[in-house]
């Protein structure tokens, strides 16, 4: 694996394993608010409920030296 290379060499920016559990409550939170809304209007987006700004990770971005090629 020592020629192993990422395909996209786009890295989060904190040092966070994983947004599952962020995920999981922004998910939890849009389906009550689906169960709440009424059905005359547009049901809420999941954008308009959570905030991704506010997960584990803040962002992303794009490294392009080898050594954060490399998995």
């Amino acid at each position: 694996m020592s020629r192993s290379r990422r395909k996209h060499p786009i890295i989060g920016w904190t040092c966070a394993e994983s947004e599952k559990a962020d995920k999981r409550f922004a998910r939890k939170s849009w389906r009550a608010a689906l169960r709440s809304h009424d059905q005359r209007e547009l049901p809420p987006l999941l954008r308009e409920v959570s905030e991704a700004f506010m997960f584990a990770k803040d962002g992303k971005q794009y490294y392009n030296t080898p050594e954060a090629r490399r998995k």
